[in-house]
């Protein structure tokens, strides 16, 4: 009865008669209205259904690391692309289709802040061109809001580019250093062929879609450990927020924010970050790369084509990951095989007086990286000449645990640093520089001080060795002469005895 009276009451039968009567096609319009709506929500539930689908196959892809032997298993993330890398060695401690082709979105701009900084004083004053500033769209683009023909300096961009993933930062950085933001993208790929990218091919300053603008985790990563390993880029890119002042170039303070929930105070503060980048188009979905530092030990993570906020989590979970199932081992402190000391011939040092530093000895600085359940004896060690003449070394040891590269170590030859080698020793040359000419570090000196009392001392030696072999012939040859003459008598004296003998016979 009260669902009848309310019916009635919401909408009466007398009133949809009236109406059906007054509009005979109203059926049919509420049916087209309802099958609009339906038409209109399907597909939204399905793309809703099928970005789920998409994530859980992201999820389920092959880890290749899990497939090391012997290797902690790593966290299953749900990224397409992700990658953790020790910063010093290079060793990758954990990979998931690193090589994969994918829009990086504003990741790029650690390129671009890498290479500014490089190539440009933090004082030195940038010019917002039109083009620069109004390339973008402001509605969609990030942007820290400074207008076309305004001025800030270098190091004001780059908080507006790396804090506030400002895309006109990025272009009038280009800009500023190459002229425009075509020759840029050209020193960029330039750039990143230098590190030892492999997958990239860069055509924005910012990362703002193009199709022909991707790059990959592997190299994003090795970008990472040149932009990591700068102070200043560290500081800002761990900066939350940051004003750029009104000035007599700036017509209004520029507030600078960053979206990074990584930061401190964010929603996943991480304690042990270092810095931070991320990214976002609908087409390269979400990315980021982060460092931290945790015991001397510094990790590079980088995830592409993830969700949000799984980005954030997954890179926690992986530096989590690595700080946990993996330690450092210093090679000098474990290895003497690769080591020479100073002889009295050979040296290393100009000191006539004396050395204490060996010929050829391991870079105290250099570590390998290994699991946890590993220890120095297990790693292998290759020595490798090819990359040693780049640094100066004489040779170069590549080490692996169970065929994965998990460092590498120099073999140094000791400089000389204590006056001029040329007042009181030669060289002798046992590398050569990049240009084919013998280095002051690849060379080992000859003594020459020990090398006249080396040869004195071997003239003495023989001098009275000859002397000796002469006083023993002489005595030898007396001796026997001695013997001659007592058998000589001895047989007069017989002679002489016989010759009585006979006589007294007879």
């Amino acid at each position: 009865m009260f669902q009848k009276m309310c019916t009635k009451k919401e909408f009466p039968r007398s009133s949809a008669k009236k109406i059906q009567k007054k509009h005979p096609t109203f059926p049919l319009f509420l049916a087209a209205i309802l099958l609009l709506a339906s038409s209109l929500s399907f597909p939204v539930r399905a793309a809703e259904v099928d970005e789920q689908a998409e994530v859980e196959a992201r999820r389920e892809m092959t880890v290749e690391s899990n497939e090391r032997e012997n290797w902690p298993l790593g966290p299953q993330v749900g990224a397409q692309s992700a990658i953790l890398m020790e910063a010093k060695t290079g060793a990758i401690l954990y990979e998931k289709n690193i090589h994969d082709h994918l829009y990086p979105a504003s990741i790029t701009k650690i390129l671009t802040g890498l290479i500014a900084i490089e190539q440009c004083p933090l004082d030195d004053v940038v010019t917002y061109s039109n083009e620069a500033v109004n390339s973008i769209d402001w509605r969609t683009d990030s942007n820290i809001g400074i207008k076309a023909g305004e001025q800030i300096t270098v190091e004001q961009s780059l908080y507006g580019l790396l804090v506030g993933s400002a895309n006109e930062a990025a272009n009038a950085l280009g800009e500023h250093i190459s002229g425009s933001m075509e020759a840029f993208a050209e020193l960029m790929n330039e750039r990143a062929a230098q590190l030892g990218c492999v997958d990239s091919h860069f055509v924005t300053t910012n990362g703002i879609h193009d199709e022909n603008h991707y790059t990959s985790a592997y190299d994003m990563a090795l970008i990472a450990r040149a932009f990591f390993d700068n102070d200043m880029l560290c500081k800002i890119s761990s900066t939350a927020n940051y004003i750029i002042p009104r000035s007599a170039t700036v017509s209004e303070e520029l507030y600078v924010t960053s979206r990074n929930q990584l930061l401190p105070g964010k929603e996943y503060a991480y304690e042990y970050l270092v810095g931070s980048k991320t990214g976002y188009t609908s087409e390269a979905r979400q990315t980021l790369v982060s460092c931290a530092q945790k015991d001397g030990m510094k990790l590079i993570c980088v995830v592409m084509k993830e969700e949000s906020p799984s980005q954030f989590t997954d890179t926690i979970d992986l530096f989590n990951y690595g700080f946990s199932n993996f330690h450092m081992v210093n090679v000098a402190d474990e290895d003497t095989s690769y080591t020479v000391g100073n002889n009295s011939f050979f040296e290393s040092d100009s000191d006539v007086f004396g050395n204490s530093t060996p010929i050829l000895s391991i870079n105290p600085s250099d570590v390998i990286i290994l699991p946890n359940t590993a220890e120095y004896e297990d790693a292998v060690s290759t020595l490798s000449y090819e990359d040693a003449q780049e640094n100066g070394s004489a040779a170069v040891i590549e080490f692996t645990y169970n065929g994965v590269y998990v460092g590498s170590a120099s073999v140094d030859i000791a400089s000389q640093e204590a006056g001029d080698p040329s007042q009181n020793s030669l060289p002798v040359a046992v590398g050569t520089g990049g240009d084919g000419t013998s280095s002051d570090t690849d060379r080992i000196y000859i003594n020459i001080l020990h090398v006249v009392l080396g040869a004195i001392g071997i003239f003495l030696f023989l001098w009275i060795l000859f002397w000796l072999i002469t006083l023993i012939r002489e005595y030898s040859f007396s001796t026997k002469k001695k013997e001659k003459r007592r058998r000589k008598i001895r047989k007069k004296q017989d002679y002489i005895n016989f010759d009585r003998y006979t006589k007294d016979d007879f």
